[in-house]
């Protein structure tokens, strides 16, 4: 029952979990702490909305958690900015500058886009996730997207 409830968000759960931690073996780190987490509670909302938003909650608290107990962003910055120094194809070199350009965000603005942009929730669904109305959400969004546009404009395509 759990697997199977479960079946249907791990892989949007990865990548948000990527998302915030912006590297592959940590974000599997996070995703298995909340599973930890999810299997150890005593109860699981019933409903499908509110089961999702909880999962999101879990790896999105989690992060927080990790982030308040060890401050490695400045190396998560130098670690992206090593990786992204060899880029021969266009595509690659647009990938590498969006990616970059996404880290440049506040974290705020990493959490609506991956959530909205990256994983697919709604405004709403987004809202109830990080415990803010959907109005905020989608202001948020707006300029997030809007930072990401002006930072991408200054990069060559």
């Amino acid at each position: 029952m759990f697997e199977q409830r479960l079946g249907h968000e791990r892989n949007r759960l990865l990548q948000y979990a990527f998302a915030l931690t912006r590297n592959h073996d940590e974000a599997r780190d996070l995703y298995q702490e909340a599973m930890l987490r999810v299997v150890s509670a005593p109860q699981a909302p019933a409903a499908r909305p509110a089961y999702r938003a909880w999962l999101f909650k879990i790896v999105r608290n989690l992060w927080i958690d990790r982030l308040r107990s060890d401050r490695r962003r400045a190396d998560i910055h130098q670690h992206i900015a090593d990786h992204t120094q060899v880029a021969t194809e266009p595509v690659v070199e647009r990938d590498l500058a969006v990616r970059d350009a996404f880290f440049q965000l506040s974290i705020e603005h990493q959490e609506v886009l991956a959530l909205v942009d990256i994983t697919g929730f709604s405004y709403k669904e987004a809202g109830e996730i990080l415990a803010i109305p959907s109005g905020t959400v989608m202001s948020r969004v707006a300029r997030a997207r809007r930072k990401l546009f002006e930072l991408l404009s200054s990069e060559p395509f």
